[in-house]
């Protein structure tokens, strides 16, 4: 199966395990609506049981697994088969996330196989040292987050955005840089594109929002004028 090919800047919304069920499906066609208006690409994230449900209903998201492992058809009770993904519509997974970490012998290998089976791989990394010996794995994306920032609704200083993107950059030039950690505003948007990033997205600061539809119209706003702004 073919890779989606991601087009910059885009979003990134993962409500982790806030949201589920009818709350999360509510996220997830609002998502798809704002998608649909301004034309960007947009992976959203769910629980597992979630995920055929918002790749069916929204048609301008790319459902995302919140991990994935590099498990082959057959025995391998209670893990997540790549296979069993790509089959229920899903189109990217996230890996060695913060609260999720992975061996580096794991992580190579699951790249692999969601290479074999068409599935983008955002992988995390909290510094620019780990930013680097990641890169040298080739992930469609890379998540440069400080995990001292996550869900703190403090992004990360300009100086650190722009280093961790270069040095991605100077690795895997294809591939993408995502800039997400304390993202809560449509500035807070706005600045990631600004300083390098070829995408940004939120959590918390979508999700624990007095108004989250409200949030998103505001994230989503920024991002268009970033691409305006700041078009290669």
């Amino acid at each position: 199966m073919e890779k989606h090919k991601l087009r910059s800047p885009f979003f990134v919304i993962n409500p982790k395990s806030y949201l589920y069920g009818e709350k999360l499906r509510n996220l997830a066609v609002k998502a798809d609506e704002l998608c649909e208006k301004y034309d960007f690409d947009c992976l959203f994230t769910a629980q597992l049981i979630d995920l055929a449900w918002v790749a069916e209903h929204c048609k301008h998201l790319i459902p995302c697994a919140q991990n994935m492992e590099s498990l082959k058809p057959g025995r391998g009770m209670g893990h997540i088969l790549p296979e069993a993904l790509a089959a229920a519509g899903v189109k990217a997974t996230f890996l060695n996330h913060a609260e999720n970490p992975m061996t580096v012998h794991e992580l190579a290998a699951t790249i692999a196989r969601a290479d074999e089976v068409g599935i983008l791989t955002c992988v995390c990394a909290d510094s620019v040292e780990e930013a680097k010996a990641i890169a040298e794995l080739h992930p469609d994306i890379m998540t440069c987050e400080l995990t001292s920032l996550i869900g703190t609704g403090q992004i990360a200083s300009e100086d650190y955005m722009r280093a961790s993107t270069e040095a991605v950059k100077a690795i895997s030039p294809a591939t993408k840089v995502l800039q997400a950690a304390g993202i809560s505003s449509g500035e807070n948007v706005y600045d990631a594109i600004k300083y390098g990033a070829d995408a940004t997205g939120g959590t918390s600061g979508i999700v624990a929002a007095d108004d989250p539809f409200a949030t998103l119209d505001e994230m989503f706003e920024a991002l268009d004028r970033a691409r305006t702004d700041f078009a290669q």
